[in-house]
């Protein structure tokens, strides 16, 4: 008879990885929770919580290893949890798990402080591995995320200053209309200039503006300014 399969750690006799479930979907939880406990000795699911004031006393009585934490929750979201907690919890390794794959959402989690980002889709085998790879220390993402992670951070020539997180909520489109407005052009010569129709311009526009706060076109071109995009 043939000895069953362990994980690494689990067979080196270590403690298995303590993770947190952080989602306002009991449903939800409750999968992952079967998912992990099912066959993945070296990792262990030692609590739960559906909102942001519930995680952050949970995270800090059960001080985890990792916790997965949900994006989008009515009470202000992952990057809530991660803003009250990381001060206080520094070893504490946050792994986004999400259904969204928004630019938005992957920026504000990751400047927040989470070492990862994967989506709902991922298998289980697939999540507790990751889980190990935050917990050692690797940046872990769904693969469709990873390259635009990498141009998004990167400091390589060209790219768009890092380190803005109001820069960081556009999207590649949102700011190429943006430099150009800034540099005076009308909504037509924008449209010409990028193909596309005066419309999608319009629709780019007041979607920066939601973003940004902003009123009017003058008050975008100054911000853009500031942010050396003209």
């Amino acid at each position: 008879m043939t000895e069953p399969e362990t994980a690494p750690d689990a067979a080196a006799g270590a403690a298995p990885i303590r993770v947190f479930l952080v989602d306002d979907h009991g449903l939800f939880r409750s999968g992952v929770r079967a998912e992990l406990d099912r066959g993945v000795p070296d990792v262990t699911v030692v609590g739960e919580a559906g909102s942001v004031d519930e995680a952050v006393a949970a995270i800090r009585h059960t001080r985890p290893d990792v916790v997965l934490l949900d994006v989008h929750m009515p009470d202000g979201g992952g990057a809530e949890v991660l803003r009250r907690i990381r001060p206080e919890l520094p070893d504490v390794v946050f792994l986004a798990l999400s259904v969204s794959d928004a630019a938005e959402d992957v920026i504000a989690v990751i400047r927040a402080g989470a070492r990862g980002y994967v989506t709902k889709t991922i298998s289980g085998r697939e999540l507790a591995d990751a889980v190990r790879r935050v917990r050692s220390g690797d940046p872990v993402f769904s693969p469709r995320l990873a390259g635009f992670v990498l141009d998004v951070f990167s400091d390589r020539p060209g790219a768009d200053p890092p380190g803005d997180p109001e820069l960081d909520l556009l999207t590649r489109r949102e700011r190429d209309v943006l430099r150009l407005l800034a540099r005076g052009y009308a909504y037509k010569e924008i449209a010409g200039e990028l193909f596309i129709s005066v419309k999608t311009v319009e629709t780019h526009v007041s979607s920066v503006l939601r973003k940004t706060q902003l009123s009017n076109r003058y008050e975008l071109s100054r911000w853009a300014s500031d942010r050396r995009l003209v």
